[in-house]
């Protein structure tokens, strides 16, 4: 891995070397979006600093005894771990290459540029979680010894109290997440802010929210000002509703440091950002959500009247068919309001008041008490967790109170401006923090309190298909909460995070006799994804790792060849063939599940299978590990290669249960077109008419054969044509994303309401037609 690489270098797939918020750059400035230009010191140059200072044991060794409950002994963790870091030595080379980059971007400009230099967490930003203002970021960075110190510093960070105890609760491993350095031209922002391109507290996927404030935008992410808040309608890119906020204070450059300037009276309360910037930086971000094909949290800034897209990351906090807005009042009408704020997370809490000034003092809160405090940071996220809800006097629905409490499904309440003064300890109150109100008392609001249930109470009213709905899942941690969600099963378990977690090849594992160790963690796994499913089925795709994911694994490369085009290498059933020994593994761990923990909702699907021969020689080691279908056992094969289209009736006499079309692969191969190529991504198409024929044969094949099929990708819940293409052809189900499920169900039943209205019409006319024959007949 190099040391240094420029955003030009750069895409989305570049999560190892430059973390989600470096990749997620360089995929937007190759695509032509507005990003101020810089590089990455690699997360390769992180492991080398570590390496080179020999500071791998000692920061295990640290940690290893470490009880991230106790605050005192965390702080004391941390402080030991980033000393070792600052004091180490920079390697030579490392050291050079960023010095030569540095001087590269000055050159570019003419002039010895302010950088702003951000951490990138390796694991930050994915869908899963949001490691967001856990490491550091230093602004207005100014000559190569600066840039230096504040690279080495973001590498510390990685070890702050607050990042140290979320990798623990999420079972992070501490030398798996790397970090990468992002050095990036500053802007000098006259008025800046954040965009959620999905509102974050309705969740209407129609509507856009932006907030704005003036000077740079680190007030607004850190919920330090209340910023001003505009609503904006996605399709029409009319703004819908303004909340304008007075602002007496921002962040600014005065002599080459940030720092506290004041506000002109008449300046401060009014409109941050034109209606005009408003439409413009709206159309910008709707084009951002687009490319990703996911809602984004971007981060913008206006200087000198042109605009900056300086960070864009997806949405972790959005819930299944979002929140209902809550209708009507509540029965609450003898209780008095006592405080106002903005509602960031919708729901109900109630307790006694506990005000906390410091993170320091988070340790005193105790579970069930309303947390109130001027603004969190995620040194709070502890107490966060405790809180029956949270109330903050600054910050707006991008604070960092705003986003953790709507992932941990606490109420909220931000931007009330005097909650700490008018608020004490001991009070009992009633938190809406859907509506941001504040009630003296308990409040009697069961409905309301309901809410934060979240995604259990949507698969009541969920809309009921003839097509089975299924979920796509990879992460363990979620099996339960996505379990809730009015889904048929799982029709897409994704083997590579589990085995990622193991963290050593599974060749590696074989030669050093660990074998059983590597069956009982994946059969851990899998038993907790079907337990929380049971009885609805769970596909389990055996590993479909391709050579160059396999070889980040420990002791990967002594086992993977070096391939030009993985994507079509050696991967999927294939592999199995060439490692029956590796393959058998997971077989055994799959019959563990079923056999000893009583779980036969436990199915198999075979990736990337090219040839008849792989499915017979496939089967057969099923039977020598003694799994053979069943009713209750079922195998299928993804149908992602041409040639499977092509041999679709020999696979169903072969003898498979099921077939799940991965529209992904199979539409890059049968178009040709790389689906990560951004010159090409226009002409990557689902819709296609050659795609499509390809998906009609394979369902009215597999149908004859009385052999299921489905469909694993986002294009159903995208596409309502799409969807009704396959209901049209008699696809049995479809395989989404979580955050898809509901909406996917709602155009599937719609899809289904419009063939069944369309074949009764046409039942009519042909019933029509024979009785005037009949007449005509008798005449």
């Amino acid at each position: 891995m190099k040391n240094i690489m420029w955003f030009k270098e750069l895409s989305r797939g570049s999560l190892a070397e430059a973390g989600g918020k470096g990749a997620n750059l360089g995929e937007m400035f190759q695509n032509g979006f507005p990003i101020p230009n810089g590089f990455v010191a690699t997360s390769g140059a992180y492991y080398k600093h570590l390496e080179a200072n020999n500071l791998r044991e000692p920061i295990n060794t640290i940690l290893s005894e470490l009880d991230v409950n106790d605050h005192d002994a965390l702080v004391e963790a941390s402080d030991k771990i980033k000393k070792l870091i600052m004091d180490g030595n920079m390697p030579k080379d490392v050291h050079d290459d960023i010095v030569k980059a540095y001087k590269e971007l000055n050159e570019m400009v003419g002039r010895e540029v302010y950088v702003a230099v951000r951490s990138s967490a390796t694991a930050e930003d994915l869908p899963t979680a949001s490691f967001a203002g856990q490491q550091s970021t230093f602004l207005n960075v100014h000559k190569t010894e600066g840039v230096l110190q504040a690279i080495k510093e973001c590498w510390a960070s990685l070890f702050e109290p607050r990042a140290i105890f979320y990798r623990t609760e999420n079972k992070f491993e501490h030398m798996k997440v790397g970090l990468s350095a992002v050095v990036q031209m500053m802007v000098q922002s006259e008025k800046a802010g954040v965009v959620f391109t999905v509102d974050p507290l309705y969740q209407d996927p129609d509507i856009m929210s932006i907030e704005g404030a003036y000077g740079l935008g680190e007030v607004v992410v850190s919920g330090q000002v209340t910023p001003d808040t505009y609503r904006i309608d996605k399709n029409t890119m009319k703004i819908i509703d303004k909340s304008v906020v007075k602002q007496t204070w921002m962040i600014v450059k005065i002599e080459g440091k940030n720092r506290k300037a004041e506000i002109k009276d008449e300046a401060q309360g009014k409109q941050k950002l034109s209606d005009l910037e408003i439409k413009d930086l709206a159309t910008i971000c709707k084009k951002i959500e687009d490319h990703y094909n996911y809602p984004q949290d971007i981060e913008y800034a206006f200087e000198r009247g042109n605009l900056y897209i300086v960070q864009s990351r997806p949405i972790t906090t959005l819930k299944e068919g979002g929140e209902e807005k809550m209708e009507g009042k509540k029965d609450v009408s003898e209780a008095k309001v006592i405080l106002k704020g903005l509602g960031a997370s919708p729901g109900i809490g109630m307790g006694k008041v506990k005000i906390v000034k410091t993170s320091k003092e988070t340790k005193s809160m105790e579970k069930g008490e309303v947390l109130v405090t001027e603004m969190t940071t995620p040194d709070f996220v502890p107490a966060m967790k405790k809180a029956a809800a949270i109330i903050t006097d600054t910050g707006g629905m991008t604070s960092h109170a705003a986003i953790v409490s709507r992932e941990l499904g606490v109420p909220c309440i931000v931007g009330t401006g005097e909650a700490t003064k008018k608020l004490k300890d001991g009070m009992e109150v009633s938190v809406d923090g859907s509506h941001g109100l504040v009630y003296e008392g308990l409040v009697s609001a069961p409905e309301a309190a309901a809410k934060t249930e979240g995604a259990a109470q949507i698969a009541s009213a969920a809309p009921v298909t003839g097509t089975k709905i299924y979920v796509n899942l990879a992460d363990v941690d979620q099996a339960e909460k996505v379990s809730k969600l009015p889904c048929d099963g799982i029709g897409l378990l994704r083997a590579e995070f589990m085995i990622a977690d193991i963290g050593q090849h599974p060749r590696k594992m074989l030669e050093e006799g660990k074998r059983k160790e590597f069956i009982e963690r994946l059969a851990g796994d899998l038993r907790k994804f079907a337990a929380a499913f049971y009885p609805r089925p769970v596909v389990y795709r055996a590993t479909d790792f391709k050579t160059n994911e396999y070889r980040n694994l420990e002791g990967g490369e002594k086992y993977e060849p070096h391939e030009e085009n993985p994507m079509m290498g050696y991967r999927g059933a294939s592999r199995y063939l060439h490692e029956p020994d590796a393959f058998k593994m997971e077989l055994e761990a799959i019959k563990k599940v079923r056999e000893e923990y009583h779980l036969p909702n436990l199915w198999l699907m075979i990736p990337f299978i090219r040839r008849i021969g792989e499915l017979r020689a496939i089967k057969q080691a099923l039977h020598e590990v003694g799994l053979y279908r069943t009713r209750d056992f079922k195998l299928w094969i993804m149908v992602e290669v041409p040639s499977t289209v092509f041999l679709i009736d020999q696979f169903c006499e072969e003898g498979i249960d099921g077939v799940s079309i991965g529209t992904n692969d199979l539409t890059q191969l049968i178009l040709g077109i790389d689906r990560d190529n951004a010159t090409m991504a226009k002409g990557f198409d689902e819709r296609n008419e050659a795609v499509l024929r390809a998906l009609k044969q394979v369902i009215t094949t597999c149908k004859k054969y009385g052999v299921t099929t489905s469909l694993c990708g986002q294009a159903p819940s995208v596409y309502p044509e799409f969807a009704e293409k396959l209901v049209e052809f008699g696809t049995t189900s479809m395989s989404v994303n979580p955050d898809a499920v509901t909406r996917t169900r709602t155009i599937v039943q719609s899809a289904e309401k419009k063939i069944m209205l369309d074949r009764l019409a046409m039942l009519t006319e042909n019933l029509s037609d024979k009785k005037r024959a009949v007449q005509l007949e008798d005449e």
